[in-house]
């Protein structure tokens, strides 16, 4: 009996020491988190970096997370590089060893090297292209928009599904084009957008705008037709005129968790947003002209493409793990031939380190929000505020800039708050 006792208390330990030696992705960057939310940014980015450069199976995710903060901090070249460095790494893991796959049915998903979802590896170039525009870079930009075609191309082949195909990355190129006057190639990728996506806020004004300026009367006339509401502002086609694009990031996107039915199944729980929108005001920074105001709309929900992709690998994910319970009960009963206890004890530990992958780039915002807004060229003091759902400032979270815009021309203004 004493022998027995001995064995399960074995069993217990290795199986503890196994699960906790294998902390899980959402434990190492929890704290980072809170220290984001505390306003201890650089303290998170230090915690980040430590990870972002460890070579590990996980290494994507931690500079995904990184590259992510470092935008949020206003360091966009370094911010660019650890994106980079993301994409070779993409390029790197597209693939799984046997062994690795082996390794996922005997003890856990997270054997395996992460990856990324679609809709994510469409992100990277899109974050680029943001911090290129901030940067005031538009032709570096209009690089990553070519690449975010190519992938939009390559993936329609692969008949991927809408949610997966990140309809904001489509939308951000064709706003690209537009700022750079190819408005053919702007109207194709609204549409692009439109097809993955028609709940963007403003995809029938730009599509009828583009049409018109891509001189495509044919589409024009059809669009006009088919969205009677929407109103031409003749500032859309004054060449006079410069227009501001503010592209907010609202809060954090659901975190992966511990299915509480079972363990070995992620689900992701939305995390609420304290703002609900962006309100802009745009003053001249002499104090003469134009006032401009504004506020933001929903352009892209990144919690509905990570809740969808997640529902979409279920059948996928169920076939793995009962394939793993399956692997285990071999492997332990083959150690059992030889050693009953020893196999008792890894039959034991093999189970209990079975656990869910919760791996995600959690830096991604809740949503995406936007509003264009048309001005005269000149100089100007740009102020963001908060709101709450019932239209109050929060007063919590305001951004304060100076931008000067040339006539023809488009100012892009990137901003987050978790």
């Amino acid at each position: 009996m004493s022998k027995i006792k001995f064995t399960l208390k074995s069993s217990v330990i290795v199986a503890c020491v196994l699960v906790s030696a294998c902390a899980t992705y959402q434990g190492k960057v929890f704290k980072s988190r809170q220290l984001v939310e505390s306003g201890q940014v650089s303290e998170a980015t230090q915690q980040l970096k430590v990870l972002a450069d460890q070579e590990s199976d996980d290494q994507l995710i931690y500079t995904l997370d990184y590259a992510t903060l470092l935008q949020y901090s206003g360091d966009l070249k370094q911010s660019n590089q650890y994106f980079f460095s993301a994409l070779k790494l993409i390029d790197k893991f597209d693939y799984q060893s046997i062994s690795r796959v082996t390794g996922s049915l005997l003890f856990n998903e997270e054997m395996v090297q992460y990856k990324g979802d679609t809709f994510e590896k469409i992100f990277v170039n899109a974050y680029l292209a943001l911090n290129f525009l901030e940067l005031n870079d538009l032709d570096a930009a209009l690089v990553e928009t070519r690449r975010i075609n190519e992938k939009y191309q390559k993936y329609r082949q692969e008949e991927k599904k809408n949610f997966e195909m990140n309809s904001f990355a489509t939308y951000l190129s064709a706003m690209i084009w537009e700022a750079d006057g190819k408005y053919d190639d702007a109207y194709i990728a609204y549409k692009d957008a439109y097809k993955i996506d028609r709940n963007i806020g403003l995809i029938d004004d730009d599509l009828i705008r583009t049409a018109k300026k891509a001189q495509r009367m044919d589409d024009y006339k059809k669009l006009k037709s088919d969205f009677p509401n929407v109103k031409e502002d003749p500032a859309w086609y004054d060449k006079s005129m410069a227009e501001v694009v503010i592209i907010f990031q609202n809060g954090w996107g659901a975190r992966k968790d511990f299915n509480p039915h079972s363990p070995r199944f992620p689900i992701l729980r939305s995390v609420s947003a304290e703002s609900r929108n962006a309100r802009i005001s745009i003053d001249p920074v002499d104090k003469s002209g134009s006032h401009y105001l504004g506020q933001t709309e929903f352009v892209y929900s990144v919690d509905d493409a990570a809740i969808k992709t997640l529902l979409e690998d279920q059948g996928s994910l169920v076939a793995r793990r009962l394939g793993g319970v399956v692997a285990k009960e071999v492997a332990a009963d083959q150690i059992r031939q030889k050693n009953q206890l020893l196999g008792f004890v890894a039959a034991v530990a093999m189970h209990a380190s079975d656990r869910a992958d919760l791996r995600q780039w959690s830096f991604l915002p809740k949503e995406f929000q936007m509003v264009r807004i048309r001005v005269k060229p000149g100089k100007y003091k740009l102020r963001l505020t908060t709101q709450n759902r019932y239209s109050e400032t929060t007063g919590n979270s305001v951004l304060e800039k100076e931008i000067e815009i040339r006539a023809g021309k488009t100012r892009f203004v990137n901003w987050r708050q978790f």
